[in-house]
């Protein structure tokens, strides 16, 4: 201890020297020439959470988190007479810090050798200077845009991913005002509004348009926050935009997708309907006539198998083309399936004006047309309805001037029919036979299930089947849904025959799981008077506990005309199905019922491309485009996608190259009964499929 002693003797004569060695904010130690701690000041036992008398005695290694480490150091300063740098330490309780430390050699007049040791602990400042350099890295590789301002909204920084979007250089903007971004789409008002929110709030969020350097004007979601000081001061604005052109134009395609047919670019089914709905708002406020024709190309058919659909498609064209050109601006024309066309003529003071278009189109289609080497000749059937006398819905008008279509080809086709009561008659007694007997159908237990595999492209595995109604009746024999469902819907007997359906599959869908087939999903298609009803989620929801299935291998097939009509209400009912684990997908895409502007904001899961497209994929470039399009696009917002009507292996190679998910199709197998399905996957061999 006689160097204990000396050095504190020599302490006892510098009491300015140790009133800063015991109040300076660092830890200070001296040590011996061993490394042993002879004595530290106040400091040091906050720092390293000894008390001073554990530290007194100790070597100054207790202090490190590996000894080697001090070891190392130690030698070093063996060879000079100082030592900085970084070092990791550790505390009593076992807590490590960063700290930097000093180490001093110090003689004394008796030659003997003292160490003085300097600790800072600055854990705080290095965890500051890395979550710096991770902001500064962040900003650097973010793929958004980011602008930084001063409070006079001066910009003082871009990042790159700014540079690269605008075009703009940092030294080009810095010290310039955001506003030369301005693509002048936006009045004052805009802006005015814009910065009423982010002084009132603190920030602002939404869509604009802004101006490259080379002037291209572009859609960006922009986010601009305030940045505030400790006392609450704004010190800058940032500013965090991305380029969403990409997306804007994948909404576009399948708006027009969803909205138009895209064969001949008139109005499909879902904008017809629209359209036609707020006609007879406006007709009925008024008191105005409106006239429905409803047209089907005779001997299309003829020409469409002997010359092929290549050469259909381009019949349906060129007349289009050619009831256009017939047409008034504020007539609305439609394909409403197949060679099927709807007109719809507004505002009408007679019934005379739809007697003069009927035979206007009917003189026009009589002349011939001409594909490519071929000159063909059609005509055209023609119902007409008329509000408000045939009907004041929508479905009505349709449906009537329907009827009165077939009542021209009845009469001889290349003619107009008007609608009148007696047109229905005669399909009225078996209209009523069916409706009485799929009244009795579940009691007979009349109705089954047929199942459709569905192929995963990418493992060649049956993943999924599709259920399918059918009614076997004791007088009519086989029915076809596409009768039998209508009359369902009809009556409201969809209802009960739908939630059956439900639970018959999810039966079905255990036992195939009990069987090995796991985990095999079921899908089931939804009628939309099913699905409106209130109850409609409840009561899934207790089939799906009571018959025991996982809700992850249902699920529920709905179209676009089901949810979109009333959107917050089929919200609020999809998101309870997904909470419930059930999947969600929408049928018939392409064909006029879907839209763009609910996918993303539905919870759905799944998207079937319609069969129609399918079919045609060998035969016609458009058909190939539009599918890869949809596929694509799906894929963008993260569906899956299903491709209905595969019939061959071109299609499904075809399908399987573009990143379709899944197949179903009659290459697979037809629908098949429980029984046969079982067998049917129990010798299933994906190598069948190449």
């Amino acid at each position: 201890m006689k160097n204990q002693d000396t050095f504190l003797n020599l302490g006892e004569q510098l009491t300015l020297s140790e009133l800063v060695f015991q109040h300076i904010e660092v830890a200070v130690f001296i040590l011996n020439d061993e490394g042993i701690i002879l004595t530290c000041n106040q400091p040091s036992e906050s720092i390293t959470g000894f008390q001073s008398e554990e530290l007194v005695g100790s070597h100054f290694s207790v202090l490190f988190k590996q000894e080697t480490e001090f070891l190392k150091i130690w030698s070093k300063l063996n060879l000079s007479s100082k030592w900085m740098g970084e070092v990791h330490t550790v505390k009593k309780s076992g807590n490590r810090f960063i700290a930097k430390l000093k180490l001093q050699k110090v003689l004394q007049s008796d030659s003997t050798r003292y160490f003085l040791a300097i600790l800072e602990d600055i854990t705080h400042q290095k965890k500051s200077e890395n979550e710096l350099l991770l902001a500064e890295k962040i900003f650097e590789n973010i793929s958004e845009g980011v602008l930084i301002t001063d409070k006079k909204g001066r910009i003082i920084s871009v990042n790159p991913a700014f540079q690269i979007v605008t075009g703009y250089t940092e030294e080009e903007v810095v010290g310039k005002n955001p506003n030369i971004l301005q693509s002048g789409l936006h009045n004052q008002e805009f802006y005015n509004e814009m910065w009423s929110e982010i002084t009132n709030k603190g920030r602002w969020k939404g869509e604009i348009w802004n101006k490259r350097k080379n002037g291209e004007v572009f859609p960006e979601w922009l986010t601009i926050s305030s940045i505030y000081d400790e006392l609450g001061n704004i010190t800058n604005y940032v500013a965090v935009f991305s380029d969403i052109t990409d997306r804007k134009q994948a909404e576009e395609q399948l708006r027009k997708l969803a909205h138009y047919d895209v064969l001949t670019g008139t109005a499909n089914r879902y904008l017809l309907n629209k359209s036609l709905e707020r006609l007879l708002v406006t007709a009925k406020k008024y008191n105005q006539m409106v006239a429905v024709l409803f047209l089907d190309l005779d001997r299309f058919k003829q020409v469409n198998d002997t010359l092929g659909h290549n050469y259909g498609d381009l019949l349906l064209k060129k007349v289009s083309a050619r009831l256009k050109g017939l047409l008034k601006n504020k007539d609305i024309i439609a394909r409403q399936g197949g060679d099927e066309f709807v007109i719809v003529l507004p505002n009408i003071k007679h019934a005379k004006e739809a007697v003069a278009v009927s035979k206007d189109i009917i003189n026009s289609l009589k002349n011939s047309f001409q594909l490519h080497d071929q000159e063909v000749y059609i005509s055209t059937s023609i119902g007409i309805s008329l509000y408000p006398y045939d009907g004041d819905d929508v479905y009505t008008l349709l449906k009537n001037a329907d009827r009165a279509m077939y009542q021209a080809k009845s009469n001889g086709k290349n003619s107009f029919e008007f609608y009148h009561t007696g047109l229905h008659h005669e399909n009225e007694t078996r209209h009523m036979k069916l409706e009485n007997c799929l009244r009795k159908a579940l009691d007979r237990h009349e109705l089954s299930l047929h199942y459709h595999p569905q192929v995963d492209t990418r493992t060649g595995q049956i993943t999924g089947v599709e259920a399918l109604l059918r009614w076997n009746q004791e007088e009519f024999g086989a029915i076809s849904p596409a009768e039998f469902i209508p009359i369902a819907e009809e009556t409201g007997l969809i209802i009960p025959i739908s939630e059956w359906v439900i639970r018959q599959a999810c039966e079905d869908a255990k036992r195939l799981h009990l069987l090995g087939f796991h985990p095999l999903r079921v899908s089931v298609n939804i009628s939309g008077l099913h699905f409106n009803q209130d109850d409609f989620v409840k009561n899934v929801s207790s089939i799906v506990q009571n018959t025991n299935v996982n809700p992850h291998c249902l699920e529920l097939e709905l179209t676009e005309s089901m949810i979109m009509p009333n959107a917050s209400e089929a919200i609020n009912k999809l998101v309870k199905l997904k909470q419930l684990g059930i999947k969600l997908s929408i049928d018939d895409f392409g064909t006029g019922y879907s839209s763009l502007s609910y996918l993303h904001r539905f919870p759905i899961d799944i998207l079937k491309i319609d069969q129609s497209f399918i079919k045609k994929l060998n035969i016609y470039k458009e058909d190939a485009s539009i599918v890869r399009a949809i596929i694509t696009m799906a894929h963008r917002l993260n569906l899956d996608v299903v491709a209905e009507g595969v019939e061959g292996k071109k299609q499904y190679k075809f399908l399987k190259d573009e990143g379709c998910n899944y197949v179903q199709g009659y290459y697979i197998t037809k629908p098949l009964p429980l029984n046969e399905l079982i067998d049917f996957l129990e010798l299933w061999d994906k190598d069948l499929l190449e």
